[in-house]
């Protein structure tokens, strides 16, 4: 391993490697670092991403598309259900990756590029010069080396351990931070090209249950809850058995995976001097349904589109990277997760009679397209009773 690089990624996941070989493609000099000793695994995904939104950084490949999916169908607390064609379901209709491979692919397109791949290797700490961060100690095999970059890429997932050893708070609230368990189920009958979306607060209190089919007879079958709402018997684990054991008893547990997902607003900085926050790292996971898969894809391109110009330029401070936290900030994804964190803190208060009430109001909806803005405002129209609560909604994001 070099002792100075351009850039200095932490973490090998999507956002990181994405991050590497962009790097790389503009002629500069990148490292990057990934404690885990094989990219790609254990998988923490329910490995779903919308086909417009991936198409934007790769080409889909039939090696790791588990299925292709057409429709998302959601399910009330008393089992009424709604169907979202593929017109109307926008993101939530897509492909089921198989992450083991699609994760590799990308770190591999990223070796292919030129970037060298260190894993097992992990950085300890940074190292610091007047309070700025101009590179990170990585130890690997019990050595510790010394390694600077002009900017240092923070990949390294939901509280950013690199990031808090910078002095920059990354801890996620309890109350959004959902805690998530998922299994592999095969043997069982599930539609091949259809999502499905669980609700109500005794299946999944504050969160859902998914069903994604991955593969003849197979599904990922996980949940995601509020983390205040776990504990002992009531874990999200319990939550799950419990789901399979209603829904899937026949069902055979090829894999488990457990692990946690910020619901909660993004940094209030994902910036500072030669330092940048991508990925799960900058808490840009959706606050509504926990997907993070192209948001790390987008973070991870713009920071190095950022970055390149600010070396370029001899500046690499805060004030010069600023350029990527406006950026993302004032996309179609800033906005998104603005409006989709203030809808999610409505819904966590909804009881399942609301739910049911909502889902039931839904299938009376006529729209061409699934939009969140005509959505509420249609809710209200059907359903005035719901009046009070989105009511409050409508008017924040409106």
């Amino acid at each position: 391993m070099k002792s100075q690089y351009d850039i200095l990624i932490i973490g090998g996941g999507p956002a990181g490697a994405i991050a590497a070989k962009t790097a790389k493609e503009k002629g500069l000099e990148v490292g990057l670092v990934e404690k885990r000793p094989a990219i790609g695994a254990p998988v923490r995904c329910a490995e779903g991403i919308g086909k417009k939104l991936l198409a934007d950084f790769i080409r889909p490949d039939e090696r790791w598309i588990a299925a292709e999916i057409e429709r998302a169908t959601i399910i009330a607390p008393d089992g009424t259900t709604m169907e979202l064609a593929h017109e109307m379901a926008g993101s939530e209709v897509g492909y089921i990756l198989d992450r083991k491979v699609f994760d590799r692919e990308l770190i591999w397109q990223a070796a292919d590029a030129g970037a060298e791949i260190f894993v097992k290797t992990r950085a300890i700490a940074p190292i610091l010069e007047e309070g700025k961060v101009i590179g990170a100690k990585i130890e690997a095999g019990g050595d510790v080396t010394e390694v600077k970059a002009d900017v240092v890429i923070a990949a390294d997932g939901v509280e950013s351990k690199f990031g808090k050893w910078c002095g920059i708070d990354t801890t996620v609230p309890m109350r959004e931070m959902e805690t998530c368990a998922q299994y592999v189920l095969a043997d069982i009958n599930v539609p091949q090209n259809v999502t499905q979306f669980y609700l109500g607060n005794e299946t999944a209190p504050e969160g859902y249950v998914w069903v994604f089919p991955k593969g003849k007879r197979a599904a990922n079958v996980g949940i995601g809850i509020s983390g205040k709402k776990s504990g002992p018997g009531h874990r999200a684990i319990d939550y799950l058995n419990s789901f399979v054991r209603k829904h899937f008893p026949e069902g055979k547990p090829i894999e488990l995976i457990v692990g946690g997902v910020s619901v909660c607003k993004p940094l209030e900085c994902t910036v500072s001097d030669n330092l940048m926050f991508i990925g799960d790292a900058a808490r840009v996971s959706d606050p509504l349904t926990g997907g993070g898969i192209y948001n790390a894809l987008y973070t991870g391109k713009l920071a190095v589109d950022v970055a390149s110009k600010a070396i370029a330029n001899g500046d690499t401070g805060k004030k010069a990277l600023m350029e990527y936290d406006r950026g993302w900030r004032s996309s179609a994804l800033g906005k998104a997760l603005e409006r989709n964190h203030k809808i999610k803190e409505i819904f966590i208060t909804l009881s399942d009679e609301k739910l049911n009430s909502i889902v039931r109001s839904i299938s009376k909806i006529n729209m061409k397209e699934f939009d969140t803005f005509t959505l509420i405002k249609e809710l209200i129209r059907v359903n005035p009773k719901l009046s009070l609560e989105l009511g409050a909604l409508w008017a924040s994001i409106r």
